[in-house]
């Protein structure tokens, strides 16, 4: 008897000694020692080679109903072992090996384990992970010859899915099955098994395959167009079989129902040759063959172009293409949910639409308001849907403006985008002082939407101002509201007095006028370059509209408006000759004309990206015939004060004479 260490086999685990006959020598035998092994099956083999100790793994122990060939306690290293079960069942590998790997190293000696591989359906080996079980199964089923079967084999296991396909031109009933043992009845407590096969429907569910299974006639699915979807949605339909066309909401098909028709287009060989033909149901019900591509047809087109979107109303032009579809339409317009304070009004605005064409137009709507357009048939079937919003119009005027007297600041209220979106807000602001009537500062900014508060400029004791604001959207300005103010009063709205400087040495005949101008500057700022305005009118809102306005140039022919007579760079006092007829580049220093009333505007304008501010000292004076050369005004004002001294002394006078008087008597009593 032969042995091994612990995981190894001799090659024969018995051996015996036998003596053979090698030659003969004078008629003497010479033997020799030869070796025989014993077999598994028990007889004895010459042993040919070297017997030795062979790495071995004991039988797998997966289950009795396994039968392994050979079969053995042992199996040596990489030695293919088949596998098999009872009838109705199996295996999950039909072959295995062993495979001896190093489990780890102990006291510098390697130790093994066991592990089994099987070989896979592609011929590959791969390890085992669980036990190999015997598996029922099922035989091939016998259908029509035509079918192929994937995976292709005499036996599959029980759920095992497998696919079904047919000759080109053809398609099986069912594309996937799987077969499922089921008790069939029970035979002395022991179950009796029957084969069933299920096949596996389009939508995903599996049901019982009653009949038998067989390559029908199909035709591919038509190559019509993306938008068109069929019911039942499959790549093959087979002969004769409806299939149910539809479209997107406000399409439809060409034909609504078609099947396919398989038609002998020529012999080949003795073997006809097929081409399909699709038929579609036509408005009778009959069948009629399909020349062409079936499209998914706009029922009702809007006419390119035609939708006009203003500030309160929308219009459209519409076609029907299918009349027959397009009985009872109606066209709705309705607003969108908003919310406050935007809220927009209800709209009832519904017209049924007769004939193939026409125009719809809804009824006086919102600006700036979104509004659903919608045509439509009696059963829900939308056939135009469109979201518009209408056209935006100017901002009401702002209603809320207010003087923050702690910061010199105004403040005011943000405008909702009810009209339009509310793109930023024009603001003027108009400072005079009340020290100087003849200066007037206006500031023109453009503020950004998000801006609710602007510092008054140069704010203190002794200015008032007049304020005007706008809201803007893409529409442009809308309505100004004018608010006017005081820094000693935030609360109390002042007319703003205007009383411009005087003039000296007009002379009418010359129609000329002496102006003494002084430089404007501000702190910090380098002189710049002075315009004179001439404005014929004595009109404060003239002045103010002259002042912050573009002059136009001098027309002789014409009533004079605002128009620039000089630029000038002032950077002292001068005395300025207003009508002397020069002309330079955008202005002309006219003459003035006899029996009209002047303001002359001396200006400085700054402006930058956000703001235009205009500075201006106004200067005012008439050119009145026979007047002597000189300031009419200052005649007056002289006048008035020699008047003034007159009234004083004659005043002195009297309240002395009336003292003088009342110490006469007394006097007299004394003298008594």
């Amino acid at each position: 008897m032969l042995s091994c260490p612990k995981g190894f086999q001799p090659s024969f685990t018995r051996v015996k000694c036998v003596r053979e006959v090698q030659s003969t020598s004078f008629g003497t035998h010479v033997y020799r020692e030869v070796w025989d092994g014993k077999l598994s099956g028990g007889g004895w083999v010459r042993i040919q080679s070297y017997v030795a100790c062979v790495a071995t793994c004991r039988r797998p122990q997966w289950g009795s109903r396994l039968q392994l060939a050979p079969d053995q306690d042992n199996y040596k290293e990489n030695e293919e072992v088949m596998l098999s079960c009872p009838e109705g069942f199996q295996p999950s590998f039909t072959h295995i090996k062993c495979v001896r790997e190093v489990q780890s190293i102990s006291y510098g000696k390697p130790e093994y384990r066991e592990v089994w591989h099987g070989r896979d359906s592609g011929g590959g080996w791969v390890r085992i992970r669980s036990n190999v079980a015997c598996v029922a199964t099922c035989r091939r089923p016998q259908w029509d010859w035509r079918l192929w079967l994937a995976p292709d084999q005499d036996n599959y296991k029980e759920n095992e899915e497998v696919m079904l396909s047919c000759p080109k031109g053809f398609q099986p009933s069912f594309t996937r099955v799987k077969c499922v043992r089921e008790v069939q009845s029970t035979s002395f407590g022991t179950h009796v098994y029957r084969e069933v096969w299920d096949g596996k429907l389009s939508g995903g569910g599996w049901v019982r395959i009653q009949s038998y299974v067989a390559c029908v006639a199909t035709c591919r699915r038509p190559q019509w167009g993306s938008r068109l979807q069929l019911a039942p949605d499959q790549d093959n339909y087979k002969e004769n079989e409806e299939v149910m066309l539809s479209c997107p909401e406000g399409f439809q098909p060409s034909f609504t129902h078609i099947k396919c028709v398989r038609e002998v287009q020529s012999i080949s060989y003795g073997k006809p040759e097929y081409r399909e033909v699709w038929h579609g149901r036509d408005s009778g019900g009959g069948w009629v063959r399909i020349r062409s591509n079936v499209a998914c047809v706009e029922v009702l087109q809007v006419v390119p172009g035609t939708l006009e979107v203003s500030s309160t109303s929308i219009k459209l032009n519409w076609t029907c293409r299918l009349p027959d579809a397009c009985q009872n339409m109606q066209a709705t317009c309705r607003a969108m949910p908003s919310s406050p304070p935007c809220e927009a009004e209800e709209v009832k605005g519904e017209e049924m639409l007769h004939g193939q064409e026409g125009t719809f137009t809804c009824p006086p709507l919102q600006p700036f308001t979104d509004y659903s357009v919608t045509i439509s048939l009696p059963l829900g079937t939308i056939l135009f849907s469109w979201l518009v919003r209408t056209e935006g119009t100017v901002p009401d005027k702002p209603e809320e403006l207010w003087l923050d007297p702690s910061t010199g600041s105004l403040r005011w209220k943000a405008l909702p985008s009810c009209q339009g979106e509310i793109i930023g807000y024009q603001l003027n602001i108009t400072t005079r002082s009340t020290q100087d009537g003849a200066f007037l500062e206006t500031e023109r900014l453009r503020l950004s939407s998000s801006v609710t508060e602007h510092p008054l400029p140069e704010y203190g004791p002794g200015s008032s101002y007049a304020v005007t604001m706008q809201g803007l959207t893409a529409a442009g300005a809308g309505a100004a509201s004018l608010w006017e103010f005081q820094s000693n009063s935030s609360h109390t709205p002042h007319p703003l007095d205007i009383s411009c400087r005087s003039v000296r040495d007009i002379s009418p005949s010359q129609g000329t006028a002496v102006l003494l101008l002084h430089p404007i500057a501000h702190p910090n700022e380098a002189a710049r370059e002075h315009q004179l305005i001439v404005a014929a009118t004595h009109n404060g809102t003239g002045v103010e509209g002259a002042c912050v306005g573009e002059p136009q140039p001098f027309n002789a022919s014409q009533q004079p408006g605002a128009y620039m007579a000089a630029v000038l760079n002032l950077t002292t006092s001068t005395d300025f000759v207003l009508g002397d007829g020069t002309r330079g580049q955008g202005y002309h220093n006219a003459a003035l004309r006899l029996g009209s009333d002047y303001t002359a505007l001396l200006r400085l304008v700054h402006r930058s990206q956000q703001v235009e501010k205009f500075t201006c000292v106004c200067y005012s004076f008439s050119v009145v015939a026979g007047q002597p050369p000189g300031s009419w005004r200052g005649t007056v004002i002289g006048v008035v004060v020699l008047l003034a001294i007159f009234l004083l002394s004659a005043g002195i006078l009297w309240l002395v004479l009336s003292r003088k008087r009342k110490s006469l008597p007394s006097k007299a009593k004394e003298d008594n």
